[in-house]
């Protein structure tokens, strides 16, 4: 069951969207709307707007639109319902009371959160008891203070298949519902037990203070050595990252990113109070835009094996292009933060971080490690694969300094690599003006959906449908004059599909802005329909302007009802000439 449409008008008519995106983002007013950059990818020149006359934001560089409802999903990874809870809170309004689908999945998930929260309470209690000494020994020995344990809710599972069963069932959770929140197991043969057995336990808590999950850590070198929770309604480790929830309200200016648990621990320990680290998988797109947020710079500090700059290297590019500007640790004489905090100490790794190379130096240290450089042949190739990664650089200044870099590493002349470089950026740049030039021979392509997923098989009309869309928008008070026209004579399903609610929504009284729509369409769709929304529209001549939409969309529909006629008909006949050529073969 939906949530009522008054509800609903009432909490987008509460809600400015100026001040609901101020919250996170840095606006900066222009005519009758905001700019600002985006939170939801990497820029330097804002491209993300904020209409509040429309109650509406769009981004003219990654696509993202909506109203603000799909804000807080974007931005908190949350689903709809969560969503419209998170901002009828902040309204002072009262979610309504109802069952249904919808209802029932709010409810799950918060019986999951409220199950972590008990779950954490318990392995945290359990790590200051008698069968929980072997748990508070390990993190003893790795150093973690008394004020540590408590700072990061650190616990013990212990070695019992039913644990935790036993003692969320005290409280009214059977076996089934830990299944669901991921700290149980269910076997072949049906039976249940606990997840975490004989494990220190780190509890994974989002941006909101939520326990969303947990990790598990083994006391020897038994595997595997990290276990960690499985994705469940409330978590995606994709999505989220360790001690975020700290390090969001430090004043470093940078977040320092780590391979794992304790190394994020041992360093907020030693007062940096910035680290966090990624949930047992590399990082992804998403963890950088979270890390955006919150944070101007990134130092990556993982391990110096082989895997840790393999994975430095791939999350270099992830970091950049959510506006970051990367920086990367190398630790000499230890494998990883902790263990150099442990051998030279705080002070140590402080000069360590202001030290901390350049992502473009890294790479390049990383490209010359390939090649031997007494080798002529080999000399040549470094220098080609440098001044390919120097012509990506974006200014002149950087490619100057770091092709001088590359040319010193290699014993040439800066102006012998500078030809290099040029040579190399007129050839990225060729085959950027080829791609160009074939965009601009097809113009009807500029007007089809961004979107991969969406596409117009009649932009004609659809320019069309589109008008009569922001007319809708603009001014509930024209759909009167929009009577024996409906969505099914669009030839764009998804617009046909926002004409009909909106069109209904406006007959029944309710606000026809964008936002009203952001339950029934998808994160694609109602992207699509800001880019719609966003476009200029004016109310004057509304009547003139509604009736030639009107007669483009049917016209074009006639058109369309013509040819498919026509190939009806030349099918049919293909189909008789065929039928006949056979009856006369036969005769022969």
């Amino acid at each position: 069951m939906p949530l009522p449409d008054r509800f609903l008008d009432e909490l987008i008519a509460r809600t400015d969207i100026v001040d609901l995106v101020s919250e996170s983002v840095h606006l900066t007013k222009k005519g009758n709307s905001w700019w600002g950059c985006c939170p939801f990818h990497s820029e330097k020149t804002p491209s993300f707007h904020v209409v509040p006359d429309r109650q509406m934001y769009k981004c003219f560089g990654c696509g993202k639109g909506g109203g603000a409802i799909n804000y807080v999903m974007e931005l908190e990874n949350l689903p709809f319902h969560d969503a419209v809870a998170v901002l009828a809170k902040r309204a002072g309004m009262r979610m309504p009371e109802f069952g249904g689908r919808s209802a029932g999945m709010r409810e799950r998930r918060e019986k999951i959160l409220e199950i972590n929260r008990q779950a954490a309470r318990a392995f945290h209690r359990w790590l200051g008891v008698p069968e929980g000494a072997e748990g508070l020994a390990y993190l003893q020995r790795r150093g973690l203070s008394r004020k540590t344990l408590t700072s990061f809710g650190l616990g013990f599972a212990p070695d019992r298949w039913d644990g935790l069963i036993t003692e969320l069932a005290g409280q009214g959770y059977d076996k089934r519902d830990l299944l669901d929140a991921g700290l149980a197991i269910s076997n072949k043969d049906g039976r249940i037990y606990d997840r975490f057995r004989n494990r220190v336990m780190f509890p994974i808590i989002d941006v909101r203070g939520n326990v969303i999950g947990f990790g598990g850590r083994v006391m020897d070198d038994s595997a595997p050595k990290y276990l960690n929770s499985p994705d469940t309604p409330v978590y995606n480790k994709s999505r989220n990252v360790f001690a975020l929830n700290i390090a969001k309200t430090s004043k470093a200016g940078r977040v320092i990113l780590t391979e794992g648990y304790m190394d994020t621990i041992s360093l907020h320990q030693a007062g940096f109070d910035s680290a966090v680290a990624s949930l047992g998988t590399a990082l992804t797109e998403e963890h950088g835009q979270l890390l955006a947020r919150y944070f101007k710079e990134a130092v990556i500090a993982y391990d110096g094996d082989g895997a840790g700059v393999a994975a430095a290297q791939r999350a270099i590019p992830l970091l950049e292009k959510a506006g970051l500007k990367v920086r990367v640790l190398r630790m000499h004489g230890a494998k990883d933060p902790d263990e150099f905090i442990k051998a030279y100490g705080r002070d140590a790794f402080v000069k360590l971080l202001d030290q901390s190379e350049n992502q473009v130096d890294y790479r390049l240290a990383q490209i010359q490690k390939k090649y031997d450089l007494a080798d002529d042949s080999q000399r040549v190739a470094f220098l080609q694969e440098a001044a390919g990664l120097v012509s990506s650089l974006h200014s002149a200044v950087e490619r100057e300094i770091y092709g001088g870099h590359a040319a010193q590493a290699a014993g040439v002349s800066t102006d012998t690599m500078k030809l290099e470089v040029d040579r190399a950026l007129k050839g990225r740049l060729r085959k950027e003006k080829k791609r160009q030039e074939r965009r601009d021979l097809a113009p009807a392509s500029q007007l089809q959906p961004k979107a991969r997923g969406l596409r117009y098989e009649n932009v004609r009309s659809a320019m069309a449908e589109e008008g009569l869309l922001r007319l809708l928008m603009l001014d509930p008070g024209l759909a009167g004059r929009m009577d024996g026209v409906a969505g099914e004579e669009f030839s764009s399903p998804l617009l046909g599909r926002a004409f009909d609610r909106l069109n209904l929504r406006a007959r029944e009284g309710l606000s026809t802005h964008l936002a009203a729509l952001a339950e029934e369409f998808s994160g694609e769709e109602m992207d699509h329909l800001a880019q719609v929304a966003a476009q200029p529209q004016t109310v004057a001549n509304s009547d003139r302007a509604i009736a030639d939409y009107i007669s483009v969309i049917r016209s074009e529909r006639l058109l369309r009802s013509g040819e498919a006629q026509g190939d009806a008909l030349l099918l049919a006949a293909q189909k008789r000439y065929q039928q006949k050529k056979a009856y006369m073969e036969e005769k022969r």
